[in-house]
């Protein structure tokens, strides 16, 4: 499996982080060149290779850590995204339901990114606490994950096992995955709690 991370701002360097913990191989990408890239990645570890948009989409599971507003400029990058899973770590904050056409934000993604299996995860929490190690006197930070594609969760949460992460699942995004949407200026209600709880 190969893992890429589209968006190295705070939040897409505090997850290159957790690969690099780990030793995890993981390309990252973003508007700026792979040259630009360069000197975080390394400061970030070996593991964290920076390379064009269109060499980190070649990835099996690919993080889009973008500003919501960049999603459907990444989606046009490929013309179909069949057998690739999309981690949504978006916020939607401020924008106005009406412009989702009433849908959940990771919903109204989905749609752009044709044939992919999209799970909505690793965004409930500010790029300082991503950045760090989430395990913590024996509990593991939890990450909340949710999709309308049941079966594209377990791979995810088995991957947040492995970045040392409690993977926790709420179901289908108008579901549990509400409690991690934003809506217009309003945040899901489990956004910024940060949780902790034993590995199973």
């Amino acid at each position: 499996m190969s893992y890429a991370i589209v968006g190295f701002g705070k939040i897409g360097q505090a997850l290159a982080r957790a690969f690099a913990r780990n030793n995890i191989d993981v390309t990252v990408a973003s508007r700026r060149s792979p040259e630009e890239l360069a000197p975080q990645a390394r400061a970030i570890g070996p593991t964290v290779v920076p390379k064009s948009l269109r060499e980190a989409l070649k990835a099996d599971t690919i993080f889009l850590a973008v500003l919501f507003d960049q999603h459907l400029d990444v989606a046009k990058a490929l013309p179909s995204w069949k057998g690739k899973t999309i981690i949504d770590v978006t916020n939607a904050y401020g924008v106005p339901p009406e412009d989702l056409d009433g849908l959940p934000s990771s919903a109204f993604v989905a749609r752009a990114f044709n044939g992919a299996r999209l799970v909505k995860g690793f965004n409930h929490l500010v790029a300082a606490t991503l950045a760090t190690d989430p395990v913590v006197e024996g509990g593991h930070r939890a990450v909340f994950l949710s999709s309308d594609d049941e079966d594209a969760i377990a791979p995810v949460a088995d991957l947040a096992k492995q970045l040392g992460f409690a993977p926790v699942k709420l179901g289908r995004f108008n579901e549990g995955g509400a409690l991690v949407h934003a809506r217009g200026k309003t945040w899901g209600l489990l956004i910024f709690q940060d949780l902790f709880k034993k590995q199973q």
